[in-house]
């Protein structure tokens, strides 16, 4: 009788040890939701700018978006490069938006610019408040990004924050789920309010996830928060709807794709696309990254097969341009892959990142499937952040930290070699 109790502790011993391998990193408890006013009591006065942001506008200018309470403010921003003395001024537009019993402040957007890259330029909105300051991007390598999608607004989303403001990011690439208001209309003032501080610095580059989408059938609009508060350069890019653009900045490409506005081959994001493709100089922007909301190579068993339908139909023109790094979120968990194409490893496709781990309030997809694909290099369930360094137009650094309780941790890195480096680009030319 006693040989069967040795074994029967052998195996419990066994499974307990496996237990604590897979267990090895022990994720900290949610955080609750954020409660942040609808304004900001620091604003004195009706026509102070509330919820400053700043993104991209084409070559050398950037875009300044504020809201105010009082619908007289003009809308106008003055610039310079020393604090208090404003050499410039430019005008811009205005809107606002109704939702229900809900009604927005003025929105308004002033492009500034020509500005000279990597400078420090200190602005002031309406010619009332507070002064801001922001930098413009470099022209030439190095520059680093900031990487994350589904902010949202708790307690995890303020850590996210705070790391990547300590990262020295020139440009933040959001993948999509911004507010996570979802119809409740000041949750998008109070988002507004939470990002200010780093969204007011540097340009916050944006595309929509499916908690922009806030629809109600026959009486409101698709996207009408976010296309109002959140005008991102599609105009300047040669797009009609401001959820897909692109834009560049020292020697990189961007394209900012919408996982919901149409993309079949009929369609016109499928037509900007293969355009703005075609458009692309390698020699001036060797490096070609395109990002959007669902992942098109995803091993969590959130949202499978989600991103099916628009990979079947973009996965081609993407690969024919030797796109090097597709980034999305949405689930709400950290994937990296090998480069891959139509499902194989393929030394010429492009490294799909999955980064819906912002700290929204849904929480983390825990659960992935196994064996790990082939194609699926690294993956954790956590918050956190990513870090993307063009240190040249041959390599570049990417980093995924996790937040660890308030620390921020490095937990994967890679360097990328481009495809431009790597002969692809010219291999696939001469197939085309």
């Amino acid at each position: 009788m006693e040989q069967p109790k040795h074994q029967l502790f052998l195996i419990l011993t066994l499974l307990l040890s496996i237990v604590t391998v897979e267990s090895e990193y022990l994720r900290p408890l949610p955080r609750k939701a954020l409660t942040v006013p609808w304004y900001s009591i620091s604003k004195a006065h009706s026509s102070d700018p509330q919820q400053v942001h700043i993104s991209l506008a084409g070559e050398k200018h950037i875009r300044v978006t504020w809201i105010t309470d009082d619908k007289r403010s003009p809308s106008y921003v003055e610039y310079g490069t020393l604090p208090g003395r404003y050499d410039s001024i430019a005008e811009g537009e205005f809107t606002s938006y109704n939702y229900i019993l809900y009604s927005s402040g003025k929105i308004h957007h002033v492009v500034i610019g020509p500005l000279e890259d990597n400078t420090v330029y200190f602005y002031r909105c309406g010619g009332k408040g507070p002064e801001f300051q922001l930098k413009t991007p470099p022209n030439q390598f190095p520059i680093v990004f900031a990487v994350a999608g589904d902010l949202g607004q708790t307690g995890w989303t303020k850590s996210t924050l705070a790391h990547i403001d300590q990262c020295q990011y020139d440009v933040y690439l959001l993948p999509g789920d911004l507010s996570y208001a979802d119809c409740m209309q000041h949750l998008w003032d109070s988002f507004g309010e939470l990002v200010e501080p780093l969204a007011s610095t540097r340009p916050w580059m944006v595309t929509e996830g499916n908690h922009e989408e806030e629809n109600i059938p026959l009486l409101t609009d698709k996207f009408v928060s976010y296309n109002s508060r959140w005008k991102m350069p599609f105009e300047e890019s040669g797009s009609t709807s401001n959820l897909y653009y692109s834009f560049e900045v020292a020697g990189v490409h961007v394209i900012m794709l919408g996982s919901y506005a149409d993309y079949d081959m009929h369609s016109d994001q499928y037509r900007w696309l293969k355009e703005d493709l075609s458009k692309v100089d390698r020699e001036r922007t060797p490096w070609l990254f395109v990002s959007f909301h669902v992942p098109w190579y995803n091993s969590n068993k959130a949202h499978q097969g989600a991103g099916d339908d628009m990979m079947a139909a973009m996965e081609p023109l993407l690969y024919a341009a030797s796109v090097d790094l597709v980034i999305a979120g949405h689930v709400h968990a950290y994937e990296r892959s090998k480069r891959v194409y139509d499902g194989r490893l393929d030394p010429c496709g492009a490294v799909h990142i999955t980064i819906g781990d912002g700290g929204n309030r849904e929480g983390l997809a825990r659960k992935y499937i196994n064996p790990q694909p082939k194609w699926s290099e690294f993956r954790e369930a956590s918050f956190g952040h990513g870090e993307l360094k063009i240190v040249n137009s041959t390599h570049a650094l990417w980093s995924w930290h996790r937040n660890d309780d308030d620390n921020s941790v490095k937990v994967d890195d890679i360097w990328i070699n481009s495809l431009v480096s790597s002969g692809c680009v010219d291999q696939k030319t001469r197939e085309l």
